[in-house]
C-alpha cells in the first residue's frame, strides 16, 4: 500500500482541485481522465518494472524521484505544449497564453498534427514489440503459435529484422498517406528507438542497464503511451488545467503500479504479464497506424491494453497451479 500513498495524495488533491475549479462536472471528468490514462497505460507500467530491474538501484531511485515529475508536468503539460509551438509557429510563451486564454484554437492544432504525433508513437512502439517477439534469448514463451514457430526464431537470427520490418512498414504508410511531415516523424521514432537501443547496448555491462539510457528509454516510452491520452482528452474536455490534473493522477499510479511490480517482484510471480504488456503496446501501435487514417475510440483502445494483461495474468496463475500440481 506504501507505494501507492502518493498517489492517494495526489489524486484527492487533484480530485477537489478539479471540484473547485469547475464543480462536479469537472470533477467527474478528472476521474475519468485519470482512469483513461491508467487504461491506455497499464503495459507501460509493466515493461517500466521490467526496464527497472536490469538497473542500477541509484538510477531506479532516480527514475522514482525525477520520473514522476517529468511523467506527469512534462510528458502531459510541457510536451504537448512543445509540439504546438513548433507547428503553429509560435513562441512557447505564446503557446502557454493560448492553451489557457483561447483552449480551442490550442485543440485544434493540437490535432492538426495528430498524424505527426501517431506516425512517431506507433513506430517507437513498434520497434519495442519487435525487440521483445525477435528475442531468441528470451527462454519464457506464451503464445507457442507465434513465438515458438520457426518463422520467427529464423528471423530472429537476422540482427536487423526489426529495422527492415519497420523500414517496409514505413515505406507502405507513405505510399498511403503521401505526407513527408508523416515519413519524417515515423522514421524519427525509428532512429531515436534504435540510438538509445545501440548506446544502451554499448554503455551496459554484465546485464545491468546504463542508467542514463534506461532512463531516457523509459521517458520516451512513456511519452508514446501518452500522447493517445493527451489528445484524447479533448474530447471530454477543453480546459488544460483539468486535462493535466485527470492525466496526471493516471499518470502516478501508473508510476506506482511500476513501483509495486518492481518491489513484489509481480513479473517473476506472474510469467505472462511481460508478454501481454508488449502485445498490448503491438495492439497500440497498430490503433496509432489507424489512426493516422481515421479516427478510433480511446475506449477501445484501453480495453485492449487491460484485455491482454488480464489474459496474460491469469494464464500465469494457471499455469503455476498446474505445476504445483504436479510437483
Amino acid at each position: 500500500m506504501k507505494d501507492f500513498r502518493s498517489s492517494i495524495v495526489f489524486a484527492v488533491v487533484g480530485l477537489v482541485l478539479g471540484f473547485y475549479l469547475g464543480g462536479l462536472e469537472a470533477l467527474y471528468i478528472v476521474a475519468l481522465l485519470a482512469i483513461l490514462e491508467i487504461s491506455l497505460s497499464f503495459d507501460n507500467a509493466v515493461v517500466n518494472a521490467k526496464i527497472l530491474e536490469t538497473m542500477e538501484p541509484k538510477w531506479q531511485q532516480r527514475f522514482i524521484t525525477f520520473g514522476i515529475p517529468v511523467a506527469v508536468f512534462g510528458m502531459r503539460f510541457l510536451f504537448p505544449m512543445i509540439i504546438v509551438s513548433i507547428a503553429s509557429g509560435l513562441g512557447l510563451w505564446e503557446t502557454f497564453s493560448m492553451a489557457f486564454n483561447n483552449p480551442h484554437q490550442y485543440e485544434e492544432t493540437l490535432v492538426s498534427v495528430e498524424k505527426l504525433i501517431f506516425a512517431f508513437g506507433a513506430s517507437f512502439l513498434l520497434m519495442v514489440f519487435l525487440s521483445f517477439i525477435f528475442d531468441n534469448d528470451r527462454e519464457e514463451k506464451w503464445i507457442d503459435i507465434i513465438e515458438n514457430s520457426g518463422f520467427i526464431d529464423k528471423m530472429g537470427k537476422l540482427s536487423s529484422i526489426n529495422m527492415i520490418i519497420t523500414t517496409i512498414i514505413g515505406l507502405i504508410l507513405i505510399y498511403k498517406i503521401e505526407s513527408y511531415e508523416v515519413a519524417l516523424a515515423y522514421f524519427l521514432g525509428v532512429l531515436l528507438y534504435s540510438i538509445i537501443s545501440s548506446l544502451d547496448d554499448v554503455l551496459s555491462t554484465n546485464g545491468v542497464r546504463n542508467g542514463i539510457m534506461g532512463f531516457l528509454y523509459l521517458e520516451v516510452l512513456d511519452a508514446s503511451f501518452s500522447f493517445d491520452g493527451v489528445i484524447g482528452a479533448f474530447a471530454l474536455s477543453s480546459d488544460v488545467v483539468i486535462i493535466m490534473i485527470g492525466l496526471g493522477i493516471g499518470a502516478m499510479f501508473v508510476r506506482s503500479l511500476t513501483l509495486y511490480m518492481l518491489r513484489e517482484k509481480t513479473l517473476a510471480e506472474y510469467r505472462y504479464l511481460e508478454h501481454g504488456a508488449h502485445y498490448a503496446i503491438l495492439a497500440l501501435a497498430i490503433v496509432m497506424f489507424i489512426k493516422i487514417f481515421m479516427p478510433v475510440n480511446e475506449l477501445i483502445v484501453g480495453s485492449l491494453g487491460v484485455a491482454f494483461i488480464l489474459v496474460a495474468i491469469l494464464h500465469s496463475i494457471h499455469v503455476n497451479k498446474k505445476e504445483l500440481k504436479n510437483q
